[in-house]
């Protein structure tokens, strides 16, 4: 009692030195993270204009939202990544908006309101003529603002700013859309570049006829060429790590005692209280029970044909005794034990049929009359059955059903009842083979029975293969002993001793959510982007299929392509360039002929080639070469030229002028269509990229 008063007695002390001690660790992990005066509470900024974290989530959260209630079941990150574009849209064009005093009125957005389904066919809002009332609108917002809960109101508000701000945004881009303007003169290049024709004859050496191995392009090389074209190899940071993968699997030994235990249900088990009777003896009343209790997966009463069977046991199970049991047999990671319960004949079937519709009929779109279609059906019955293994074609070139035509006409495993009664009891009442005519509410069909099934049903008792808490502990501690042992010795060391292969996974982005091999790894993609995270730190993930040990293998903060990445694209550039150099030595000459003997190359032709069109036959897009053959006068050779797939030298042989026209407004319309269409999209990307945009989203 006396120990308990001196608590009491200092119990504000005891709080004050408890909350003081709190507080240091927050302030510590405060001053740790920057909390203080920096932006960790934003998710990113644009043009100095925060993007703050609470009403970023926000709208992440109601985005997954309304992504389930669309069957979409967009991910967190797939969510977050899409408000990021739409806050980056938002502030971006909205600055570009208030530059310009755009705007629109009440009047304006009730313009814009009564074009939503919601509110256009609500009859709420129509008056005796089905029209739009804004009287009545007026009087709903009106309620809505009057209304003593203002949680309505509010909502209300922020709808009508959505409302104008997206309106406001359209009529931007419409204004960008509408300023598109495309001369008399450049409908009339658009002419001559895809009517201008020109014939040549060239000689090509691919740089394929060089290997990769005889030319060496260097990082050093490859980093230089992409600080030439910033822009053009402009790229977010991205990570590089490897990792290795330690599955949560059962053991040989888990499978051996699950197997054991299904032996259990064999023989039955002899245990008081607990005893298991043989399944083969559990009396045929008692079965569905006994299987829902003992199996993870309930009884199904469904009859299955034989091809529907796991096929490993496929024959055993189809040819058991009605009462006969088969297994245990392990089937899609289950150990499964399986007792006959019954047979069916012609439990499905498979047939083909063609249909012919006609005017009037259910879902059709014919022209011919019944008799027409009838008579048709009849002239296909014919035709069939003097050579029945031609229906799939007679199927494909005459049948009105889009949904079978395209495979001959055939459906498989027909159950009793599905098809309509006409056309079910032509396929369940005649045998193999038979082909004949039956007419339904959508047409004439013309029907051959293809084949018929047998359907088993089966009882099965059935439990997943899971790994033992031995096992869990022994993948736990061999996942826990690499990521120490890997702090101790190099990553490809251990990996070698454990027998494990090391994954690489290159550039990840911090927008990324999947991991390549591993698929959604968001934790993985923040700790690589993480600060404290240096090259070659290591550490272990658990995931619902077992354990990552992942190093950070290297960093790319450039601002350009990761080199991994660079050497695919880039690095195929230089190469070329450099086999171009080797090749030139060997197209030595002043005449095709010439080049093409000591290349060991031919002449070769292209005709009608456009400017418009760059494109050889047999070689591909060759811009460069075909703009240089329409600069040469006919007959004359040009010197070497560096294409897209080798280096060519090429001779003019005729030039086919555009024909002349004295209208090219068709050209003018075509062209400003597609300059319109991607006016928009184009002006973006320009407000984007002169922007400076901050991205924090590797931290959320």
């Amino acid at each position: 009692m006396a120990v308990l008063s001196k608590i009491r007695q200092r119990s504000f002390f005891l709080i004050v030195i408890i909350a003081l001690a709190l507080f240091s660790f927050v302030l510590a992990d405060v001053i740790k993270n920057g909390s203080f005066g920096s932006d960790s509470s934003n998710v990113g900024s644009v043009d100095g204009t925060d993007i703050v974290a609470q009403q970023f989530m926000q709208k992440v959260a109601q985005v997954e939202k309304q992504s389930q209630q669309q069957g979409q079941n967009m991910s967190s990150t797939q969510a977050m990544n899409s408000v990021w574009e739409q806050e980056v849209r938002s502030v971006l064009v909205g600055k570009e908006i208030e530059k310009i005093g755009l705007g629109i009125g009440n009047e304006q957005v009730i313009n814009v309101v009564k074009t939503n389904p919601y509110f256009s066919q609500n009859p709420q809002f129509l008056n005796d003529a089905g029209k739009f009332d804004e009287n009545k609108f007026k009087e709903f917002v009106k309620s809505i603002k009057n209304d003593p809960n203002q949680d309505r109101w509010v909502q209300w508000k922020q709808f009508e700013e959505d409302v104008a701000k997206s309106a406001v945004e359209q009529l931007y881009y419409n204004m960008i859309k509408g300023g598109v303007y495309t001369t008399k003169a450049e409908g009339k290049f658009k002419h001559e570049l895809d009517n201008k024709k020109i014939d040549f004859d060239y000689v090509t050496v691919g740089f394929s006829t060089i290997n990769d191995d005889q030319v060496k392009v260097s990082d050093d090389e490859i980093m230089a060429y992409m600080k030439k074209n910033p822009k053009k190899y402009k790229s977010d940071d991205t990570r590089t790590i490897d990792y290795v993968f330690i599955e949560n699997k059962p053991s040989e030994q888990d499978e051996k005692d699950l197997e054991t235990k299904f032996y259990g249900y064999v023989n039955g088990v002899a245990n008081g209280k607990d005893s298991i009777p043989s399944f083969k003896d559990v009396k045929n009343e008692n079965v569905i029970a006994f299987v829902n209790k003992e199996s993870e997966i309930p009884f199904d009463s469904t009859y299955v044909t034989k091809k529907d069977l796991p096929i490993d046991s496929q024959e055993q199970l189809f040819n058991l005794s009605t009462g006969e049991v088969f297994g245990p047999y392990v089937n899609n990671e289950y150990q499964s034990l399986s007792r006959l319960m019954g047979r069916k004949s012609n439990a499905s079937a498979k047939a083909s049929h063609i249909l012919l519709a006609y005017e009037g009929a259910q879902n059709s779109s014919a022209t011919r009359t019944k008799e027409e279609a009838q008579a048709l059906a009849n002239s296909l019955m014919a035709q069939a059955k003097s050579n029945p293994a031609n229906f799939a074609m007679l199927a494909s070139t005459n049948s009105d059903d889009p949904g079978s035509k395209n495979n001959g006409g055939e459906y498989d495993n027909i159950t009793p009842g599905q098809m309509v009664p006409t056309f079910n009891d032509f396929v369940f009442n005649n045998p193999v083979g038979a082909i004949g005519v039956v007419e339904t509410d959508y047409g004439f069909h013309v029907i051959k029975v293809s084949a018929k099934y047998d359907a088993v049903q089966l009882a099965t008792i059935s439990q997943k293969i899971e790994p033992s808490s031995t096992t869990i502990d022994a993948i736990y501690n061999k996942a826990s002993k690499f990521e120490a042992d890997a702090n101790e010795k190099s990553f490809e060391e251990v990996a070698k001793a454990s027998k494990l292969t090391i994954v690489p996974a290159s550039n990840i982005k911090p927008s990324d959510e999947f991991i390549q091999g591993l698929g959604a790894q968001r934790e993985i993609v923040r700790w690589s982007f993480n600060e404290d995270t240096e090259i070659g730190t290591i550490k272990r993930f658990e995931t619902p299929k077992g354990y990552v040990i992942a190093t950070l293998k290297s960093k790319n903060d450039s601002g350009l392509l990761a080199m991994d990445v660079a050497k695919e694209s880039v690095g195929v550039i230089l190469r070329n360039e450099k086999k171009a150099e080797l090749i030139k030595k060997k197209m030595s000459g002043s005449s095709l002929e010439d080049v093409a003997k000591v290349s060991g190359g031919s002449v070769l032709s292209a005709t009608n080639v456009s400017l418009g069109t760059p494109v050889i036959q047999n070689v591909g897009s060759e811009s460069k070469v075909v703009g240089t053959a329409f600069s040469l006068a006919e007959g004359k050779t040009s010197k070497l030229i560096v294409g897209n797939t080798g280096v060519f030298m090429v001779k003019a042989k005729k030039v086919v002028a555009a024909p002349a026209v004295d209208n090219f407004t068709s050209f003018i319309t075509q062209e400003k269509s597609q300059q319109a269409s991607s006016s928009q999209i184009r002006a973006y990307q320009a407000i984007k990229e002169k922007s400076k945009i901050k991205d924090n989203r590797a931290n959320f």
